[in-house]
């Protein structure tokens, strides 16, 4: 028997390659040797998708980049041939800041650190970049990337400005003398779910500032600071810097979206799509028996785009029966099986405590892959016999 394991990671315990790892330990200790368990981490773009990548075939690089405050942080990415995945997260996220998300951090961080993260994968030769937003510190319009890329920002007294969405309220020109020119010559793909535009209510500062620590006042300064930089790089370089404004997603990751639709010419796609993609995932379903896929807490969320629906819907269309693991879940009989999943198993099924659950993730899947495995074990003997999809 052959099973492919693809989950997500379990937010805030285990990685996807950890939880694929622990599954397949179980299995393996339920089932005997007669079964084939393939890992394939992945991730719905955001957190998680430089796993996903290196699971894959990617080898990981590691380069000192600009942090959200400023300060020198390492960042991973994955190149494979002259293909790059950068996971934004790793340069420029909300993880990073020190004390967590302040008012002035909010008015502050800055996405610099993304734009030298690009620059390193192009001093490697790559020339298509997949480019994985979520978990952003800043709201300041991508216009680190840019800066992280060459582009300098000048007050009115020619004086360059420090990054940050605030700071953009004084932008007077924008300085394209060093900016890298090889991205021109580079495709670019946004990866990113969410569909908000830059500016007003529902846009960057509105909706995501205060996730980042931004109160009503701020919110209101950072919507005019990113607003009048948007006329001055349209100014700059024409009126397509004004409309991708309101493009769907660029609102995404504080506005990194849209830079990389206004400067980078990305193409903008489903974070989902894009790492079953690389991950070559329906390539690998065929000829499997079955799928196990997941992530932490199977809710809403999940049947909007995230891994396990990205999943379900590969195994589906391969003919392969999908079932999910996760920490909870929170989902109907109805709507998991309108999903695709013949069965779920959460880890509130063994322990009732979640923050044991959280804890003690990996000892648990391992559970839960035993239990899967026995049964697989018992209900395979006859090639017709399906019951070990109720597992």
């Amino acid at each position: 028997m052959r099973v492919v394991i693809a989950p997500d990671k379990f937010k805030g315990s285990l990685s996807a390659p950890d939880v694929a790892k622990h599954l397949a330990t179980g299995l393996l200790a339920g089932f005997g040797q007669g079964i084939q368990a393939t890992r394939i981490p992945v991730a719905d773009g955001g957190e998680g998708t430089i796993d996903a990548a290196i699971g894959s075939g990617f080898t990981r690089r590691t380069t000192t980049v600009t942090g959200p405050l400023g300060e020198p942080v390492k960042a991973d990415f994955a190149v494979k041939g002259t293909e790059a995945v950068i996971e934004m997260a790793a340069a420029s996220g909300l993880a990073l800041l020190p004390d967590g998300p302040r008012s002035e951090t909010a008015k502050k961080a800055t996405s610099i650190g993304t734009g030298e993260l690009i620059r390193a994968a192009l001093d490697l030769g790559c020339r298509k970049i997949i480019l994985g937003v979520g978990g952003s510190a800043n709201t300041d319009a991508g216009a680190g990337v840019l800066q992280g890329l060459g582009a300098v920002f000048l007050n009115e007294d020619g004086n360059e400005l420090p990054g940050g969405g605030a700071a953009l309220a004084e932008i007077d020109s924008i300085d394209f003398s060093n900016f890298d020119v090889r991205i021109e010559a580079t495709e670019f793909v946004l990866a990113s779910d969410v569909d908000n535009p830059l500016l007003g209510a529902s846009g960057a500062p509105a909706i995501f500032g205060p996730q980042k620590g931004a109160t009503p006042d701020d919110v209101t300064e950072l919507d005019a600071a990113l607003s009048h930089f948007v006329d001055v790089l349209a100014a700059t370089t024409g009126q397509h810097a004004k409309h991708a404004a309101k493009a769907e997603g660029a609102g995404a990751a504080g506005g990194v979206g849209y830079i990389a639709i206004a400067a980078l010419k990305a193409e903008r796609r489903p974070g989902i799509d894009v790492v079953l993609e690389f991950t070559d995932l329906e390539q690998r379903l065929k000829g499997a028996d079955l799928v196990i896929t997941g992530e932490g807490s199977l809710d809403e969320q999940s049947l909007l785009g995230k891994t396990p629906m990205g999943v379900s819907r590969a195994a589906q269309r391969n003919g392969v029966p999908v079932i999910a693991v996760c920490g909870r879940s929170t989902l109907s009989r109805e709507q998991l099986a309108d999903a695709g999943f013949h069965t779920v198993h959460a880890l509130t099924d063994l322990e009732k405590d979640v923050q044991k659950c959280i804890a003690e993730a990996g000892p648990l899947l391992e559970q839960l892959g035993k239990h899967i495995g026995v049964y697989l074990a018992e209900r395979t003997g006859n090639p017709d016999n399906k019951e070990y999809l109720n597992v």
